[in-house]
């Protein structure tokens, strides 16, 4: 198995999140155009919760600490 980075994968999250927040919007209108926003917003609160993660190994696991609440 190829080794596994990730702190890669993390900064592909955090990546993925920035494409997603800055995506223009498509030339769709009404209900489409809603579709479209809502799966956008999505999109990036999943990429951005693993983008912000923590990360150990533990027996055998790669866990990822994702923080519920806003830091100070």
């Amino acid at each position: 198995m190829a080794q596994f980075d990730v702190d890669a994968m993390i900064k592909r999250y955090t990546e993925r999140a920035t494409a997603v927040r800055d995506r223009p919007l498509p030339p769709v209108a009404g209900n489409e155009r809603q579709k479209f926003i809502k799966q956008a917003e999505l999109d990036y609160t999943d990429f951005a919760l693993v983008a912000n993660a923590s990360w150990e190994i533990d027996a055998g696991y790669l866990l990822l600490k994702i923080p519920l609440q806003a830091s100070d």
